[in-house]
Protein backbone atom coordinates (compact mmCIF):
# COMPACT_ATOMS: atom_id res chain seq x y z
CA UNK A 1 0.00 0.00 0.00
CA UNK A 2 1.36 3.38 -1.01
CA UNK A 3 0.86 6.31 1.36
CA UNK A 4 0.52 9.78 -0.15
CA UNK A 5 2.09 12.93 1.27
CA UNK A 6 -1.42 14.22 1.93
CA UNK A 7 -2.25 11.09 3.98
CA UNK A 8 0.94 11.56 6.01
CA UNK A 9 0.15 15.25 6.55
CA UNK A 10 -3.39 14.39 7.65
CA UNK A 11 -2.00 11.84 10.11
CA UNK A 12 0.46 14.45 11.43
CA UNK A 13 -2.35 16.98 11.81
CA UNK A 14 -4.61 14.48 13.60
CA UNK A 15 -1.77 13.37 15.92
CA UNK A 16 0.30 16.50 16.64
CA UNK A 17 1.97 14.95 19.71
CA UNK A 18 3.06 11.80 17.86
CA UNK A 19 6.73 11.39 17.07
CA UNK A 20 7.66 10.81 13.40
CA UNK A 21 8.89 7.32 14.35
CA UNK A 22 5.43 6.45 15.74
CA UNK A 23 3.68 7.68 12.64
CA UNK A 24 6.13 5.81 10.40
CA UNK A 25 5.37 2.61 12.26
CA UNK A 26 1.61 3.17 12.14
CA UNK A 27 1.66 3.88 8.40
CA UNK A 28 4.33 1.25 7.64
CA UNK A 29 6.62 3.77 5.93
CA UNK A 30 10.07 5.15 6.67
CA UNK A 31 10.65 7.90 9.19
CA UNK A 32 12.23 9.99 6.43
CA UNK A 33 8.94 9.82 4.48
CA UNK A 34 7.11 11.16 7.53
CA UNK A 35 9.66 13.89 8.19
CA UNK A 36 9.62 14.93 4.53
CA UNK A 37 5.88 15.60 4.86
CA UNK A 38 6.28 17.99 7.81
CA UNK A 39 5.04 21.54 7.22
CA UNK A 40 7.62 23.87 5.69
CA UNK A 41 8.07 25.82 8.94
CA UNK A 42 9.11 22.61 10.72
CA UNK A 43 11.62 21.25 8.20
CA UNK A 44 14.74 22.04 6.23
CA UNK A 45 16.81 19.38 4.46
CA UNK A 46 20.52 20.13 4.71
CA UNK A 47 22.45 19.37 1.51
CA UNK A 48 24.67 16.34 2.12
CA UNK A 49 27.64 18.36 0.88
CA UNK A 50 27.27 20.43 4.08
CA UNK A 51 27.58 17.49 6.51
CA UNK A 52 31.32 17.94 7.16
CA UNK A 53 30.86 21.64 7.95
CA UNK A 54 27.95 20.79 10.25
CA UNK A 55 29.89 18.08 12.10
CA UNK A 56 32.86 20.45 12.49
CA UNK A 57 30.56 23.14 13.90
CA UNK A 58 28.45 21.03 16.31
CA UNK A 59 31.17 20.67 19.00
CA UNK A 60 31.11 24.46 19.37
CA UNK A 61 27.39 24.51 20.19
CA UNK A 62 27.77 23.19 23.75
CA UNK A 63 25.73 20.58 25.57
CA UNK A 64 23.08 18.83 23.53
CA UNK A 65 21.40 15.42 23.55
CA UNK A 66 22.51 12.82 21.03
CA UNK A 67 20.06 9.95 20.53
CA UNK A 68 20.60 6.59 18.88
CA UNK A 69 17.66 4.19 18.46
CA UNK A 70 18.19 0.50 17.86
CA UNK A 71 15.48 -2.18 17.76
CA UNK A 72 13.12 -0.15 19.93
CA UNK A 73 15.76 0.83 22.49
CA UNK A 74 16.81 4.46 22.83
CA UNK A 75 20.27 5.52 23.93
CA UNK A 76 20.81 9.14 24.99
CA UNK A 77 23.99 11.07 25.62
CA UNK A 78 23.86 14.55 27.13
CA UNK A 79 26.96 16.64 26.54
CA UNK A 80 28.91 18.30 23.77
CA UNK A 81 28.95 16.58 20.41
CA UNK A 82 32.60 15.56 19.93
CA UNK A 83 34.99 16.66 17.25
CA UNK A 84 35.90 14.04 14.71
CA UNK A 85 38.06 13.09 11.77
CA UNK A 86 37.88 10.67 8.88
CA UNK A 87 39.93 7.47 9.04
CA UNK A 88 39.44 3.85 7.96
CA UNK A 89 36.07 4.54 6.31
CA UNK A 90 34.50 6.23 9.34
CA UNK A 91 34.11 9.65 10.88
CA UNK A 92 35.71 8.91 14.23
CA UNK A 93 34.42 10.86 17.20
CA UNK A 94 37.35 12.05 19.28
CA UNK A 95 36.75 12.39 23.01
CA UNK A 96 39.41 12.59 25.68
CA UNK A 97 38.12 10.99 28.86
CA UNK A 98 34.38 10.73 29.42
CA UNK A 99 31.97 11.66 26.68
CA UNK A 100 30.39 10.40 23.52
CA UNK A 101 32.64 8.04 21.57
CA UNK A 102 31.95 6.27 18.33
CA UNK A 103 32.54 5.79 14.65
CA UNK A 104 30.04 7.20 12.17
CA UNK A 105 29.58 5.52 8.80
CA UNK A 106 28.71 8.75 7.02
CA UNK A 107 28.75 7.32 3.51
CA UNK A 108 25.40 5.63 4.30
CA UNK A 109 23.76 8.91 5.34
CA UNK A 110 21.21 9.83 2.66
CA UNK A 111 19.56 12.86 4.26
CA UNK A 112 20.05 15.33 7.10
CA UNK A 113 16.90 17.02 8.35
CA UNK A 114 16.69 20.11 10.54
CA UNK A 115 13.43 19.63 12.40
CA UNK A 116 11.52 22.11 14.56
CA UNK A 117 8.60 20.14 15.97
CA UNK A 118 7.10 20.56 19.44
CA UNK A 119 7.71 17.62 21.77
CA UNK A 120 5.19 17.07 24.57
CA UNK A 121 4.02 20.63 24.20
CA UNK A 122 7.43 22.29 24.33
CA UNK A 123 9.58 23.83 21.64
CA UNK A 124 12.09 21.33 20.27
CA UNK A 125 14.74 21.39 17.53
CA UNK A 126 16.82 18.50 16.26
CA UNK A 127 19.24 17.48 13.54
CA UNK A 128 18.35 14.02 12.19
CA UNK A 129 20.73 11.87 10.15
CA UNK A 130 18.96 9.29 7.96
CA UNK A 131 20.25 6.01 6.51
CA UNK A 132 19.62 4.25 3.24
CA UNK A 133 16.25 2.81 4.27
CA UNK A 134 14.93 6.17 5.48
CA UNK A 135 15.66 5.23 9.09
CA UNK A 136 17.17 7.61 11.64
CA UNK A 137 20.79 6.68 12.28
CA UNK A 138 21.13 9.30 15.02
CA UNK A 139 19.64 12.61 16.14
CA UNK A 140 21.09 15.59 17.94
CA UNK A 141 18.62 17.67 19.98
CA UNK A 142 19.39 21.18 21.14
CA UNK A 143 20.29 21.47 24.80
CA UNK A 144 18.22 22.77 27.68
CA UNK A 145 19.06 24.53 30.92
CA UNK A 146 18.17 23.28 34.41
CA UNK A 147 14.63 24.68 33.98
CA UNK A 148 14.24 22.66 30.72
CA UNK A 149 14.37 25.83 28.59
CA UNK A 150 16.19 25.58 25.27
CA UNK A 151 19.59 27.26 25.23
CA UNK A 152 19.01 30.52 23.30
CA UNK A 153 22.43 30.59 21.62
CA UNK A 154 21.82 27.09 20.21
CA UNK A 155 18.35 28.05 19.01
CA UNK A 156 19.87 31.07 17.25
CA UNK A 157 22.54 28.89 15.57
CA UNK A 158 19.97 26.26 14.58
CA UNK A 159 17.60 28.87 13.12
CA UNK A 160 20.47 30.53 11.27
CA UNK A 161 21.49 27.19 9.75
CA UNK A 162 17.90 26.37 8.87
CA UNK A 163 17.37 29.80 7.27
CA UNK A 164 20.63 29.41 5.32
CA UNK A 165 19.43 26.05 3.96
CA UNK A 166 16.01 27.43 3.05
CA UNK A 167 17.59 30.43 1.29
CA UNK A 168 20.00 28.20 -0.68
CA UNK A 169 17.24 25.85 -1.81
CA UNK A 170 14.73 28.59 -2.67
Amino acid sequence: MSVSVEQIRQHLENNPAAMPSQIAEELNISELEVVSALPDEQLAILPLAEKDALLAELPEWGNMTTIVSASGSIFEFKGSFPKGKYAHGYYNLITKGDGLHGHLKLDVITAIALISKPFRGTESHSINFFGQQGEVVFKVYLGRDKKRVLLPEQVARFNELKQQVLTETA
